[in-house]
């Protein structure tokens, strides 16, 4: 039960992150700048330290010690510069949703963000190479990819049919191209949570339980995240003049699902982190693909839900295919944390 308990909570994280895409499709009658800078005000800001200071004793003690200690300093602004890049990729999540969908822009980026961002931390471990999981974890991130193909493929798929039998022309490279860039700068986020480790420690050495200290370490790298997605959202408010938004009729809806997806998204990092913690050093190694690979999965439960696999039965079954491979990595890279 104490091996399992870890990966049980990277299982329930990944309910969150493959469902927090959802208020995407409900940001009517708001536009995209008003529901988002709600969103991450709430998800980077308002949850994480509410969290922090309910579960890490002397929490604004920890954070005037990382902000003022010269040692800590730097880790601060090197977690928060690696958040501010994936906020980046944040916002070019949004922008690639519309063009192709949620359940291929969710395979791209899932996938190059699960590879990229669980490979990074590895290899900066020491004798990464000679430790007894690499074959395993390799392995397991190589099966991931071809799961990611595999629904990608199916989107493509999807969407020449779609659009052949509805005669539109298809905006799928533009898309893709977007949910690439997007993919490999979201795979910052987990090099900035590694990056911040030495903050958590700091709350552990001020009376946090281990898996709570995680927290701290979000809180940081989510400081930088909220400057590029609150910075741009802003930008676009004045741009547009669309500060009036915010008091449109007809907007409870839109503002409920904002508030929904800010619990699932950092409901998602939250419970990552403190599963990641209990597996051990190679927890974020492994826990970042399986979170990532787990979460596809529930995010193309809500895409078939809402119809987007209508009449496309070949590619959903390239899909459902490629789920199973998914799955199959995730058992890969949870089995390398047993190997001693």
């Amino acid at each position: 039960m104490e091996l399992f308990f870890p990966f049980l909570l990277i299982i329930f994280a990944s309910v969150f992150q493959g469902s927090f895409g959802l208020g995407m499709k409900y940001m009517e009658p708001l536009k995209w700048e008003s529901w988002w800078l709600i969103h991450v005000t709430i998800a980077m800001i308002i949850i994480p330290v509410t969290w922090a200071f309910i579960v890490v004793p002397d929490f604004a003690l920890v954070l005037k010690e990382a902000f003022t200690n010269p040692d800590l300093s730097t880790v601060v602004y090197s977690a928060m510069f690696f958040g501010f890049l994936w906020g980046i990729g944040g916002i070019l999540f949004g922008v690639s949703v519309p063009y192709i969908g949620l359940s291929l822009t969710m395979g791209i980026v899932m996938g190059l963000a699960g590879s990229v961002g669980a490979l990074i931390p590895f290899f900066q471990m020491e004798n990464a190479i000679e430790s007894v999981q690499f074959p395993y974890v390799i392995s397991g991130l190589i099966i991931t990819l071809i799961g990611v193909a595999l629904t990608a493929k199916a989107g493509i798929d999807k969407d020449k049919l779609v659009n052949s039998n509805e005669g539109e022309k298809s905006s799928i490279v533009k898309g893709i191209s977007i949910a690439v860039a997007c993919g490999i700068l979201s795979a910052l986020l987990n090099v900035g949570f590694v990056k911040a480790t030495p903050i958590a420690e700091l709350a552990e050495r001020f009376g946090s339980i281990e898996r709570n200290a995680s927290l701290a370490a979000w809180v940081i790298v989510l400081l930088g995240a909220f400057l590029m997605n609150a910075g741009y959202a802003i930008f676009l408010l004045f741009k547009n003049n669309t500060w009036y938004n915010f008091k449109v009729n007809q907007s409870a809806k839109s503002y409920k699902w904002a508030i929904l997806s800010s619990v699932f998204w950092f409901g998602a990092l939250g419970v990552y982190g403190q599963g990641a913690a209990l597996i051990g050093p190679i927890g974020q190694v492994i826990g970042w693909p399986m979170l990532l690979g787990l979460s596809l999965i529930v995010s193309n439960f809500w895409a078939y839900k809402a119809g987007e696999w209508q009449n496309a039965k070949k590619p959903f079954r390239i899909l459902f295919f490629g789920l199973v491979i998914l799955i199959l990595a995730s058992v890969v890279l949870g089995y390398s944390n047993s190997v001693t």
